[in-house]
């Protein structure tokens, strides 16, 4: 599934291509996905110049004069700017077409989405799917108090308190994995017990994680591409646990173990990630 890494690299190229430029056309080739796309959407923004294109957790927020386009990628989906003339691809469901570019979104599992929240209808953090979203894992205000608070009174394991996305969003399966090996705490730690200093030692491991990750482009996906259509650089490849079971860990020369937390994969070192 694309995670923080992969939708920030694509909102990326999407902003260099389109933001700024007036949306001409935009076509529905199939508007089964996740959600029913909107059948009148095109019509809501084509003529309409792109303001900004951001990001909230791993939703894509295209913004217009009249309101906010929401897209997910889903399990499997990506958005790439198409060259002039490419044919349409099994799987591209939603093109949009500009003067200089076209975007569009092929996702073969048609479990992405792409939605309108009108203007009218407040701020687009207001919507029901991102209400509820965690903080940011770069904003500043995401710091140890801001964890420790977070995880208190909880049971949950921390590796499924992270995922959950309702404290800090954009730790997938690959990067809770990651994390909580270079911050040395075992995936089934209590996340209510953290002390303050594990819960700095997490969120500085979070960081430079997702911050490593955005660097080789994104990793989740072996058949993702951005923006431009091109590959990540396979953050996997140089993994700490994640997909090593067995392995000697790179750091102790332990054998990396696997066990499974709410049907997900989750990898570590018990000799590094004691407690």
């Amino acid at each position: 599934m694309p995670e923080l890494p992969e939708v920030e690299t694509t909102r990326r190229g999407i902003d260099a291509v389109a933001t700024g430029q007036r949306l001409i056309r935009m076509v529905i080739h199939e508007s089964r996905m996740r959600w029913p796309i909107p059948a009148d959407l095109p019509a809501q923004v084509e003529g309409q110049i792109v303001l900004a294109c951001r990001r909230r957790g791993k939703y894509l927020l295209v913004e217009f004069d009249t309101g906010t386009m929401l897209i997910h990628l889903g399990m499997s989906g990506s958005v790439r700017n198409v060259l002039a003339g490419e044919l349409l691809r099994k799987h591209d469901h939603v093109e949009w077409q500009f003067a200089c570019a076209t975007l569009r979104l092929h996702d073969p599992r048609r479990f992405g989405a792409v939605l309108w929240h009108p203007g009218q209808d407040g701020p687009v953090a207001l919507h029901p799917l991102l209400q509820k979203l965690g903080i940011e894992p770069f904003d500043e205000k995401f710091d140890a108090t801001w964890l420790h608070t977070g995880l208190s009174g909880r049971k949950m394991p921390i590796k499924q308190a992270l995922l959950a996305g309702d404290v800090v969003v954009g730790v997938g399966n690959i990067y809770a994995s990651e994390s909580l090996f270079r911050a040395r705490i075992h995936p089934k730690a209590a996340s209510g017990k953290l002390s303050r200093s594990r819960c700095q030692r997490l969120v500085n491991a979070i960081r430079t994680t997702l911050a490593d990750a955005l660097d080789s482009g994104g990793s989740t996906l072996r058949d993702y591409v951005n923006a431009s259509g091109e590959p990540g650089a396979y953050f996997t490849l140089h993994a700490g646990v994640y997909e090593r079971q067995g392995e000697p860990c790179r750091v102790c020369g332990t054998p990396i173990k696997r066990i499974v937390q709410g049907q997900r994969a989750t990898y570590f070192c018990p000799t590094c990630q004691k407690s």
